[in-house]
């Protein structure tokens, strides 16, 4: 892994941005547990979370609250980020497009589509801890294996081709998710579609948090490990070929990661637009385009930034909780803009 790089930070060793960033996450979970309608101090946090680690805890008055309710919501809050924001960066590795997103994808529609099937025909109460996730999980990996599947010529994968049937695809699902929204009568099945489609951390459990958490930090550490090989795919099928690197069969492996990336995020959290475009772009300006040091910087800045709006979307009109994909939106947008007015000028790359 190499040490420097370009970017504004590209002077400083990757290690040492990357310890600036686990502590500030780190810091952040342990407020972000502490706020809310009970406001709990960081030393309370923190002794709560110790006590439950290292071996039987009392219960305070805290306790629960802590432990059951906000420390898991928090941990899937960090993994969702992650996985959001990797998921980006790989998809624009894929396209060799700075503006490319899962959402072109059609795979994070898919998800959608297979939880609003579930909520539509079983009902919200129905619909439980798991049926819920493995339906979103599901309808993702259908929605990537036929965009794979009409983007597939001749053995190899085609960019143009790829993103037009992600769109297409998308587009198809996002209607079938109006149309169930739409014709169902049950007022808590579209309460929870709206919130599933904009997406929110409120149904987290442990359960959900550790699996999510499981996948997401396997699948990053694989492709943190080879990353080096995304900086031969961004420089075009001719050149990754000369230097060694079949660029058909990494955008197949890239395509199945990026779908259970996003089919295992959007299973828990619902659809959060917006993280898996603009924070690649930002770890890009922060420490350069070389995959070895924005990868790792990508999934810390998405952790970081699901966690405070997370946090955002409880405090902001309390005790009524707002889907994070408002906030992610009203942010993203204007930074969606500024990204690309410099991509048109030439100054947002990803080589």
């Amino acid at each position: 892994m190499t040490a420097r790089g370009s970017g504004l930070f590209g002077g400083i060793p990757l290690f040492l941005i990357l310890l600036v960033l686990s502590a500030a996450l780190l810091v952040s979970a342990v407020v972000a547990v502490g706020l809310g309608p009970v406001s709990i101090p960081p030393g309370e946090v923190t002794s709560i979370v110790g006590a439950h680690l290292t071996g039987p805890s009392t219960a305070g008055p805290f306790d629960f609250i802590v432990w059951e309710l906000r420390l898991p919501r928090v941990t899937q809050g960090v993994f969702v980020g992650a996985g959001l924001a990797v998921a980006g960066l790989l998809t624009q590795a894929m396209v060799r497009n700075p503006l490319g997103d899962p959402f072109i994808l059609g795979i994070t529609s898919g998800s959608g589509a297979g939880a609003v099937l579930v909520l539509t025909t079983l009902g919200a109460g129905v619909a439980g801890l798991l049926t819920l996730p493995l339906a979103a999980f599901g309808g993702a990996v259908v929605s990537a294996l036929v965009v794979f599947g009409f983007a597939r010529t001749a053995g190899r994968i085609q960019i143009g081709r790829l993103v037009m049937t992600g769109i297409a695809v998308g587009q198809l699902l996002g209607g079938l998710i109006s149309f169930l929204l739409l014709s169902t009568r049950n007022v808590d099945a579209q309460q929870q579609i709206l919130f599933w489609i904009l997406g929110s951390l409120a149904g987290a459990q442990w359960p959900l948090a550790l699996t999510c958490a499981a996948v997401v930090l396997v699948l990053v550490v694989l492709v943190a490990l080879r990353a080096g090989r995304l900086n031969l795919l961004v420089l075009g099928d001719d050149g990754a070929a000369a230097l060694g690197l079949d660029a058909a069969r990494a955008r197949t492996v890239l395509l199945i990661v990026v779908a259970l990336l996003t089919g295992t995020v959007v299973a828990v959290s619902g659809s959060i637009g917006f993280i898996g475009l603009i924070v690649p772009n930002l770890a890009r300006l922060l420490v350069g385009a070389d995959h070895r040091r924005a990868l790792p910087v990508t999934a810390l800045l998405g952790a970081l930034v699901i966690v405070w709006s997370d946090a955002a979307a409880r405090l902001v009109l309390a005790p009524t909780e707002l889907p994070i994909g408002i906030l992610t939106a009203a942010v993203g947008v204007p930074l969606f803009l500024v990204v690309l007015r410099r991509s048109a000028a030439g100054t947002v790359g990803l080589s």
